[in-house]
């Protein structure tokens, strides 16, 4: 079975290896390699390789022996392989990157030259982007916490049905934080229309997914001792949570918290370019009137606030954590 084990993984990483290569001919010379010696050369190569108990698949799985290196060289090859495709696919032009600059002139002059009789309306733009993102932490915040009881593993798998619960809370808040929330702004924008609410309803949904994770995997690293002394007493679960988790995990909670706010306030500025509001919204659409000098007022008042909410937020969690 161990053995299986590792041809199975050494197949899919020389499957991978053999498909790339594949590919790059495919791309560059116009060659074609046929399905079965794509699917076929990976199976010999692993059947080679796995006769060194070295290899990489054995070091993954962590059965390894001897003093061999080989895993190393495998690991190179990938590597370098997925760096040529990442080269390839991205379409790398560092000629371009070093020789056509000029052609940022005019956005340069703009970010260094804002225009500051625009400051009132962005201003307000701002402290609708700070508040869109208030709102969407702390709207996220009651369902957050709940639900991460629900998705911690050391809470929830004492049970068969604690299990199953654990699975769907974990699976639809990882397919949740999946999509990004400039997606989730789309459909809002759609369902309530376009402006502020819906860049709120997006953040809130996507932070309601993120601190879920956040908040459940500090569950999991709670000290275990409060929690079996409680349960000991003959208490409930409800009475567990709240007299032997709760008091472990609040700070780190309100740290996470803040942070998020951080978060939004970034993300704000990304959902409103598809109708989101906020400051987002102005950027975009003086980014489309090619107005450079109000773009370069809105990019320092972002660059203000991010990092004053950087400070603070830091500031914050270490005070919290700390204590």
């Amino acid at each position: 079975m161990k053995k299986f084990k590792i041809l199975t993984v050494e197949y899919c990483l020389w499957l991978y290896n053999v498909a790339c290569v594949s590919w790059l001919l495919w791309r560059l010379a116009e060659r074609h390699v046929p399905a079965a010696v794509i699917l076929l050369l990976p199976l010999a190569l692993a059947g080679i390789f796995t006769l060194f108990k070295n290899n990489l698949a054995a070091k993954i799985l962590g059965e390894t022996e001897g003093k061999s290196k080989l895993w190393i060289y495998e690991m190179v090859l990938a590597l370098l392989i997925s760096f040529v495709m990442g080269w390839i696919i991205v379409d790398v032009k560092p000629v371009a990157f070093f020789t056509q600059a000029a052609n940022t002139k005019g956005i340069i002059k703009g970010i260094f030259n804002p225009n500051l009789k625009q400051l009132v309306p962005m201003l307000g733009a701002l402290v609708e982007t700070i508040y869109l993102a208030l709102l969407a932490t702390v709207f996220a915040l009651p369902f957050s916490f709940v639900l991460s009881f629900l998705a911690a593993k050391n809470l929830m798998y004492d049970s068969i049905p604690g299990r199953i619960v654990y699975v769907i809370i974990r699976t639809i808040s990882t397919v949740f934080r999946s999509i990004e929330a400039i997606v989730w702004a789309i459909i809002f924008c759609v369902w309530v229309g376009i402006g502020p609410f819906a860049g709120m309803l997006a953040l809130w949904i996507h932070s309601i997914a993120s601190l879920v994770k956040l908040y459940s995997e500090q569950i999991e690293n709670i000290d275990p001792g409060p929690v079996e002394a409680i349960r000991a007493t003959g208490a409930s679960t409800l009475q567990v949570w709240r007299y032997g988790v709760t008091p472990q995990i609040l700070a780190p909670y309100l740290a996470f918290t803040i942070y998020r706010w951080d978060i939004n306030i970034r993300m704000a500025t990304i959902v409103g370019f598809v109708g989101g509001g906020g400051i987002g919204l102005a950027l975009y659409q003086e980014q489309q009137l090619l107005a450079w000098r109000n773009v370069g007022l809105i990019m320092w008042l972002i660059a203000l606030v991010v990092w004053v909410m950087d400070m603070f937020s830091a500031h914050i969690r270490e005070k919290l954590i700390g204590n």
